[in-house]
C-alpha cells in the first residue's frame, strides 16, 4: 500500500498532468503528498553558485502545484526545494532518504518513434529509483 508520494514538478506544462494524477492517487490511498521541485544548479564551479530559478519563481511553481494539488484531491500536502546539477538524481535522493515509497513526474506528450523515449528526467527516475513510479503523460 502507498504510504508516502512524492510528486516531482518544474515549470512546465506536463508538471501539471503529474500533480493532478499524484492528487488523485493520495485521494484514493490517503497518503500524503510531497511536491517537489530541483532547482538546478548551474554554476559555482570557480565563483557562487547560480541557480535556474529565482526563490520567487520556485516559490509561485511549488504553490501552483499545491493549489492545484487540493483541488484534485489530495488533503494533505507539503512542499520542498531541493537543489542539484542533476535533477534526478535529486529526486531519487530525496525521494529514498526520507521515505517516499511513490514517486509520480511527468513527461510531455510524443509522437511517432520519440514516443517510445521518456523525457531523460523521467526515463532516469524510472531506471534508478527504489520505489514505484508512475509518469503521467500529457494528453
Amino acid at each position: 500500500m502507498t504510504k508516502r508520494i512524492l510528486c516531482a514538478i518544474d515549470e512546465t506544462d506536463h508538471a501539471k498532468s503529474a500533480v493532478i494524477e499524484a492528487a488523485e492517487l493520495c485521494s484514493l490511498t490517503g497518503a500524503p503528498l510531497t511536491i517537489c521541485t530541483v532547482n538546478v544548479l548551474q554554476g559555482g564551479m570557480r565563483g557562487p553558485p547560480i541557480y535556474l530559478h529565482a526563490d520567487k519563481e520556485i516559490d509561485k511553481i511549488l504553490a501552483d502545484a499545491e493549489s492545484l494539488a487540493g483541488k484534485y484531491g489530495a488533503k494533505q500536502s507539503s512542499k520542498v526545494t531541493l537543489s542539484s546539477r542533476d535533477i534526478a538524481t535529486a529526486i531519487i535522493q530525496y525521494a529514498e532518504q526520507n521515505g517516499f515509497d511513490h514517486i509520480v513526474a511527468g513527461a510531455g506528450h510524443h509522437r511517432g518513434l520519440s514516443r517510445l523515449i521518456l523525457g531523460s528526467v523521467a526515463s532516469d527516475i524510472v531506471a534508478r529509483a527504489h520505489c514505484s513510479v508512475t509518469i503521467a503523460m500529457r494528453p
